[in-house]
């Protein structure tokens, strides 16, 4: 298979990537459910969640991603995605608001995943990747 020079070398590219758009629209999915479906959680505990979707999907785009411009071009699109939950909460649900303090929270969570750029840690799915057959 022919290696895109802006994914790392891997040995899957497109079931990892493909992986990855899976969890985007199951996150703006989960996003959408109606309130009353979901369990209840504590007060304010919706931030967490939304601080650690956005943090597991941008230390996953770490994983794939090998240029700087597409890092940041997915860093862009995450926030964009978080704004994109946030107005579609407001117009297609009717248990569910937009709040400016969840895009806040998934801004941070994309910011702490992406910073495992700089770590050790950005290379995980290449060591795991070149293990499976």
């Amino acid at each position: 298979m022919t290696q895109v020079r802006w994914l790392k070398p891997l040995r899957h590219p497109r079931a990892w990537l493909a992986l990855w758009w899976l969890a985007l629209v199951l996150v703006f999915a989960v996003c959408l459910v109606p309130a009353p479906d979901l369990p209840s959680v504590p007060r304010g505990f919706d931030k967490l969640e939304h601080f650690l979707a956005f943090f597991l999907l941008a230390a996953s785009a770490v994983q794939l991603y090998a240029t700087r411009r597409a890092l940041w071009c997915a860093a862009a699109g995450l926030l964009a995605l978080g704004v994109a939950i946030e107005l579609a909460q407001f117009a297609f649900t009717r248990s569910r608001s937009m709040d400016p303090y969840d895009v806040l929270a998934d801004a941070i969570g994309v910011a702490a995943g992406f910073a495992l750029a700089r770590t050790p840690l950005a290379g995980l799915l290449q060591r795991i990747d070149g293990r499976l057959a």
